[in-house]
């Protein structure tokens, strides 16, 4: 495969409201200087190469989002919006009767698809921080890719929460390095990690970190019709991106280069983590990782 020499676009998924954490976590200050996690996102995607970023929010509070957010980056790479809505849906349909709840990360993804445009393009949460070697890692991809896409793969012990229990796509990766399915698991505690446990704590884990070219969008575009088509009446279901995914691969229409990354994600999945990344964050800085103000 030739390398595509443009800078990816780094696409933030943000529009869910963190109801487990109870609030507007995407704003809520972790760093010495008042900084978001999000904010160490974009620092780390600037650093690595990116040029440009499309958040996917709600249009409920778009204009604290800007204002509080985007606003701070608009010296340092490009920004754009894209809007998530039970509304946005295949021609033809329409939402059922009784449907609050957005239709996940997938649906989040597919929502941006004009606002991205035929430009490589990482995907990430809001809420994560993923570390400076996970931007490294998409942008080598980016620039000489050896798959049709790429995600970057978490050791699943360095990916918990101390607060109470996750959810993780549990990925098999072929000897190739080649991710083969995510198996999303949910309920995953600290005390199920370790020997004689139910994971060992070693599992590939994916933390929605991901790089794909633009050939994805047609992919993606067809499974969510698909999902939109079968499940669109089921109360809590949802449209996951590592399902999509994991359905191109198992079709044999897609491959997907797994870039293992050694260090620790940590995000607020509960409010009481907060004070923990705080100290995390601190002490980065401390190291000279990052510097004392991002922006």
């Amino acid at each position: 495969m030739r390398g595509n020499m443009a800078a990816p676009t780094l696409l933030v998924l943000a529009a869910g409201m963190g109801s487990r954490y109870g609030g507007l976590k995407q704003l809520d200050p972790v760093g010495p200087s008042g900084e978001t996690i999000l904010d160490y996102a974009v620092f780390d995607a600037v650093r690595a190469g990116f040029d440009r970023v499309v958040f996917v929010i709600r249009r409920e509070f778009e204009d604290a989002f800007r204002e509080q957010i985007g606003a701070k980056y608009a010296g340092n790479l490009a920004v754009a919006y894209a809007f998530q809505s039970l509304d946005q849906l295949p021609a033809g349909l329409v939402v059922p009767e009784g449907r609050e709840k957005p239709w996940g990360t997938g649906h989040a993804v597919w929502c941006a698809r004009s606002a991205v445009g035929a430009t490589p393009f990482a995907v990430i949460n809001a809420d994560d921080f993923l570390g400076r070697d996970a931007f490294a890692q998409l942008a080598g991809f980016a620039a000489a890719p050896d798959a049709d896409h790429a995600m970057v793969g978490y050791r699943l012990a360095k990916t918990l929460s101390e607060q109470g229990t996750v959810s993780r796509g549990v990925c098999a990766v072929g000897p190739s390095g080649l991710l083969q399915r995510v198996v999303e698991h949910t309920g995953i505690a600290t005390a199920d990690v370790g020997v004689g446990r139910p994971f060992t704590g070693e599992e590939i884990v994916s933390m929605n970190c991901w790089l794909f070219q633009p050939t994805f969008w047609t992919a993606l575009d067809g499974r969510w019709s698909e999902f939109a088509a079968t499940r669109l009446t089921e109360p809590k279901a949802e449209f996951y991106l590592p399902a999509a995914v994991s359905a191109e691969i198992e079709a044999g229409r897609a491959t997907v280069r797994v870039r293992p990354t050694s260090a620790s994600w940590f995000g607020v999945t509960y409010r009481e983590d907060k004070p923990r990344v705080e100290a995390m964050l601190a002490r980065l800085v401390q190291s000279g990782e990052y510097p004392q103000r991002l922006f």
